[in-house]
């Protein structure tokens, strides 16, 4: 059975380092990394984690924005400024985040309460930065 509602598939972040990326949002943010292998070997032009069954980022090579020819000035938007992404994630899933961020010293902003979101207002949330400069959100709602 095809399902055609319309979801958000992936969000693509230019990195400088894929496998350091991947290593971080793997081990310190939790999201499983696919394509690693492939990337390492030079099979696949990138890496990405997994959000969700139906959701990735890609963690694209900075140093190949200067090549990215399918749109007109796709290069340019390498280090263009998106404020951040925000991850949902179960009660469980948001404490053990931020349990790990501080285990590994990564800053975290204040966690706020009643923030508005795609399912209305999240119980708790907070920002950090990837290694790449990258503002993710982290929230959870009851």
């Amino acid at each position: 059975m095809t399902d055609n509602t319309t979801r958000l598939d992936h969000v693509v972040l230019w990195v400088r380092d894929p496998l350091a990326a991947a290593h971080f949002y793997e081990n310190t943010v939790g999201l499983e990394a696919v394509r690693v292998a492939e990337f390492a070997a030079g099979e696949v032009p990138f890496p990405s984690v997994r959000v969700n069954d139906e959701a990735l980022l890609d963690l694209m090579p900075l140093s190949t924005a200067e090549h990215m020819t399918v749109l007109p000035g796709a290069a340019d938007s390498a280090g263009h400024p998106v404020n951040h992404i925000c991850l949902a994630l179960p009660q469980t899933a948001f404490d053990a985040l931020i349990a790990r961020l501080g285990d590994r010293s990564v800053p975290v902003s204040d966690v706020s309460h009643g923030s508005f979101g795609a399912r209305g207002k999240a119980t708790r949330s907070f920002y950090f930065r990837d290694p790449d400069g990258n503002v993710i959100e982290a929230r959870h709602y009851d």
